[in-house]
C-alpha cells in the first residue's frame, strides 16, 4: 500500500502553496504540535484527506516539517488543553525584509507563525487510516 504515501518537499514559495493545498482541511490535535528548538525544527502531525489521488476520501496521517525555524509564535491556541483539535486551513508564506515569515493558518482565527531562515518544509505520508 506504500505507493499511494507521498513525500512532497518544498523549498520555494510555489512548493510550499503545493502543501498547502495538500493539507487544507487537515486536522491537528495541539499535543501534535512540537517545536525542537535546538534543532530548528517545527513539526504538525496531521490528519489529512488525500486530495491529489483518485481515492475518494482516503484519510492519512501525515507529517508536516519545518526546517530552520528561529522563532515560534501562536495566536488563539491554548496550549493547556493538548486534546484540542485545530483545523488547517492553509499555509502562508510572507517575506519581511530579510526574514522569511511562514504562518500556518487554522479555524477558529488560531495561526502559527514560524520565522525562518529558508524555506524547508516536507509533507511526508507516514500511515492510511482504515
Amino acid at each position: 500500500m506504500n505507493k499511494y504515501l507521498a513525500k512532497i518537499i518544498a523549498s520555494d514559495q510555489e512548493g510550499l502553496q503545493i502543501i498547502s493545498a495538500c493539507s487544507s482541511g487537515a486536522k491537528v490535535k495541539i499535543a501534535d504540535i512540537k517545536y525542537l528548538e535546538s534543532n530548528k525544527v517545527f513539526l504538525l502531525s496531521i490528519q489529512r484527506t488525500k486530495v491529489e489521488s483518485d481515492l475518494e476520501d482516503k484519510k492519512i496521517n501525515s507529517i508536516c516539517r519545518f526546517d530552520f525555524v528561529d522563532k515560534v509564535r501562536s495566536k488563539n491556541i491554548d496550549q493547556s488543553n493538548q486534546e484540542t483539535v485545530l483545523e488547517l486551513i492553509a499555509i502562508d508564506y510572507l517575506k519581511n525584509n530579510d526574514v522569511n515569515e511562514i504562518n500556518l493558518i487554522f479555524n477558529n482565527n488560531a495561526h502559527i507563525a514560524l520565522t525562518t531562515e529558508t524555506i524547508e518544509a516536507r509533507l511526508e505520508d507516514q500511515s492510511e487510516i482504515n
